[in-house]
């Protein structure tokens, strides 16, 4: 199974450019991940999967918060994946994350717009980076492959 992973798009929709580069980068894709900070809820309309699940991040409104959990569990061939936005600092995210879930195999993150592959203990700690390049970073997404355990990949757009 290969999930696509984004966040921090920061934007209403998607432009025309992102929505092809993305098509590209997902294309096959069983389900995608978006781990906040979205700003309009029409993104999760542009991306083209079986199956699209997010939760909102610090920089969502109302409308977006509503709509969409803090975090949340998705199980898939037997493993779970914990989805969550992050806060505060970027210095110690992936630690300050790690906590809100227990028994994941995977925890996937946003909030510091910079790319994070590694392992703590037993558990990936993934971040996609930025899908809309900001703070001074080149655009990034990831893809998630789930075989006989996960494993996570970076790619720059």
């Amino acid at each position: 199974m290969r999930i696509g992973v984004l966040s921090d798009t920061h934007v209403h929709s998607l432009d025309s450019a992102l929505a092809r580069r993305l098509a590209e980068v997902f294309a096959g894709v069983d389900m995608i991940l978006h781990a906040g900070d979205l700003t309009g809820l029409k993104v999760l309309d542009d991306l083209a999967a079986p199956q699209v699940m997010a939760v909102c991040g610090n920089m969502d409104g109302y409308l977006t918060r509503q709509s969409l959990p803090v975090k949340r569990v998705i199980r898939v061939e037997g493993f779970a994946i914990g989805l969550i936005h992050g806060w505060g600092s970027p210095a110690g995210l992936a630690e300050r994350v790690l906590p809100e879930f227990s028994g994941v195999d995977c925890v996937v993150f946003g909030h510091s717009h910079a790319p994070f592959n590694q392992r703590l203990g037993s558990t990936l700690m993934f971040n996609p980076g930025s899908a809309g390049a900001s703070r001074g970073a080149s655009p990034s997404v990831g893809i998630l492959t789930v075989d006989k355990g996960i494993t996570g990949e970076i790619i720059n757009l």
